[in-house]
């Protein structure tokens, strides 16, 4: 497999030392602080647990991106930490790498919630092929038949592949009648064919599997946006801002570093990589029905599915590589579009994941109807279809060969 398009290292390239990196820290240190302030500018808090599915505006969409940019400055501060640790003192990089990565996941939780609900509403919308989704709070004699399709459920493609539609907290409340979608491309049949029932019925379980999807999630989003928001007043959160704050002006390398090549240490993190996409089931992923990921989520053990935990592991392998490579080349990093594409295909196959995951959940729910627990598992299966397909993306985008230019 050619490698040339990846290469972080060059032999015939000037050699990036410990500066560099010190430079790059610096500068994405003040990103922190600079995000930090605006936040607090704006508040802090974000959208908040009762806007959930409406446009954030004006100060809220601030804090949101002041969030975000904090989540992305820490992210690149921990991952250069971990793959230029022999440059920078061990007690302070090792002390500082797991309080960087606490506070990007706490503030990342509340947003995958969010996005996670959205995704799973939204492909119950897609299964029953109707024109309105049943509102959720109507009763069980009073909600209207929804029919799902063998297409659509076999149309799980990486992108989702349908007409994007706008799902609102007050459409699923009101239940207000979003555009109706059609059929994707792929093996549910021709392109622009709308949904007709074919085979079974979701009927009410739809609406009752959405219902309790929407409890859980936006429970477990309330709560993580509490969780933030406590993160962000704690001490320790004040400690690791100290601590950033001095990185800004101070970076603690070793006193060899500042002369040290850092394109080896580059090459390690790519090394290990292309040693973890080299251990993925490639062939597996090139199969459209993966039977053995589905029985796995059906099953009633709630253990995290074992198939993907060495994706997750390239996932975060390949960040690490995408970091690397911006310290090397800094501002002048060109864009590697395999890269680029792998990455989005194994960020749809932790979405799918983690999507699917949590409708086996609710299907494990008490005293649940036959009819909501039907729903759950063809949401269920929907979605290990999505992590099919975007498995099989990211091993089109990983073998695809870069032309070298004339």
């Amino acid at each position: 497999m050619a490698q040339q398009h990846l290469d972080p290292t060059d032999p015939t390239a000037e050699a990036v030392t410990g500066d560099a990196l010190a430079g790059y820290l610096r500068a994405q240190a003040t990103e922190f602080l600079r995000a930090l302030r605006l936040r607090r500018e704006t508040g802090g808090n974000g959208a908040g647990a009762g806007a959930r599915g409406h446009a954030a505006t004006g100060s809220a969409q601030a804090s949101v991106d002041a969030a975000r940019a904090l989540r992305r400055s820490a992210r690149r501060i921990s991952g250069s930490l971990h793959t230029f640790r022999p440059l920078l003192d061990p007690d302070w990089s090792e002390e500082m790498r797991p309080e960087l990565a606490w506070l990007s996941g706490t503030l990342g939780l509340e947003h995958a919630y969010e996005a996670r609900l959205d995704r799973l509403l939204l492909a119950l919308h897609r299964l029953s092929g109707s024109t309105a989704f049943p509102a959720q709070t109507v009763t069980a004699a009073a909600a209207a038949p929804v029919d799902v399709t063998a297409g659509g459920r076999a149309a799980a493609t990486a992108g989702g592949g349908d007409t994007a539609t706008a799902v609102t907290a007050g459409g699923r409340a009101a239940g207000a009648a979003p555009v109706p979608l059609k059929a994707a491309p792929g093996t549910g049949g021709p392109a622009g064919r709308t949904a007709a029932p074919e085979r079974g019925n979701l009927t009410v379980g739809a609406a009752k599997a959405g219902a309790l999807l929407e409890r859980q999630l936006t429970l477990a989003r309330t709560r993580a946006h509490s969780t933030a928001l406590q993160a962000l007043g704690s001490s320790r959160f004040h400690a690791v801002a100290d601590k950033v704050a001095v990185l800004a002006s101070e970076v603690p390398l070793t006193p060899t570093a500042p002369g040290t090549d850092l394109r080896p240490l580059a090459a390690a993190a790519q090394e290990r990589l292309t040693d973890a996409v080299a251990a993925l089931p490639l062939v597996t992923a090139g199969h459209p029905y993966n039977a053995e990921a589905l029985v796995h989520g059906l099953s009633p053990e709630p253990s995290p599915h074992p198939q993907d935990g060495p994706w997750h592991q390239v996932r975060l392998l390949l960040r690490l590589h995408r970091y690397a490579r911006e310290v090397l080349h800094g501002g002048e990093a060109h864009a590697d579009v395999r890269l680029l594409t792998s990455g989005q295909a194994l960020n749809r196959h932790r979405d799918a994941s983690e999507a699917a995951a949590a409708a086996a959940q609710a299907a494990r729910t008490p005293r649940i109807t036959p009819a909501t627990a039907y729903a759950l598992g063809v949401l269920h299966a929907d979605q290990r279809h999505e992590v099919e397909a975007a498995r099989f993306a990211f091993q089109q985008a990983w073998q695809r060969q870069t032309v070298d230019a004339p």
